[in-house]
């Protein structure tokens, strides 16, 4: 049986969306081949550009930064749930699909705002977690959930309760994936792989899903 590999990151680059207020990434060329005789690429960025990860320490104080979970939580089985027709994720979707969410680590939200990366419309209004729903995720004891948009908050909502609920049982949280809607009702192994940075609010990560065929 053989493991196929799917990328479900972003290109990090210039000019990629941000959370509106944050750092934009820059990228430029410091050393060349012909003129150093090597090559180094310069990066200025925050932790929660692109394809990136939530530690609680994002948003609550004194609690796990990133870098103080071992490299298993960011390993595990995984499903993709379609919630693309819907404008709220509630916990009736979630039951619906209970059976595929009780055998995983990781569940990943298919919202269909990966489509619109890089233009204004992943700033629409997308589906996001009731507060039911994203009780009885954390109730779970997942390592992770993830989303194909911006937050797992509406980015008009500065309160973030569910990045508040989720994080405080240390259910962490993906943002900004990619290609989820290959993957739907499909289980499969997700990595999703941080720098490991000291007192690490969040990170850029790979993810990708291996799957058996």
């Amino acid at each position: 049986m053989r493991k196929m590999i799917l990328d479900l990151t972003h290109t990090l680059k210039n000019k990629i969306t941000v959370y509106p207020g944050t750092l934009e990434p820059m990228f430029e060329q410091g050393n060349t081949l012909e003129k150093d005789g090597f090559a180094e690429l310069n990066m200025t960025m925050c932790t929660h550009t692109g394809t990136h990860i939530d530690a609680p320490s994002h948003i609550l104080a004194d609690v796990k930064s990133l870098d103080e979970f071992g490299i298993d939580k960011f390993i595990g089985p995984a499903v993709v749930i379609d919630c693309s027709e819907v404008q709220e994720i509630s916990l009736e979707l979630l039951q619906k699909n209970e059976h595929f969410i009780r055998k995983v680590d990781f569940v990943l939200f298919y919202t269909g705002w990966q489509h619109k990366w890089n233009t204004d419309r992943y700033f629409d209004v997308f589906p996001t977690l009731t507060e039911k729903a994203a009780n009885w995720l954390a109730a779970l004891n997942l390592k992770a959930i993830g989303f194909d948009a911006i937050s797992v908050d509406s980015i008009t909502d500065e309160v973030l309760p569910n990045h508040r609920i989720l994080l405080k049982k240390e259910t962490l949280i993906i943002e900004n994936m990619n290609n989820l809607d290959k993957l739907i009702s499909r289980t499969f192994e997700l990595n999703c792989i941080p720098l490991k940075i000291e007192n690490s609010d969040g990170s850029p990560v790979r993810a990708f899903a291996r799957i058996q065929e």
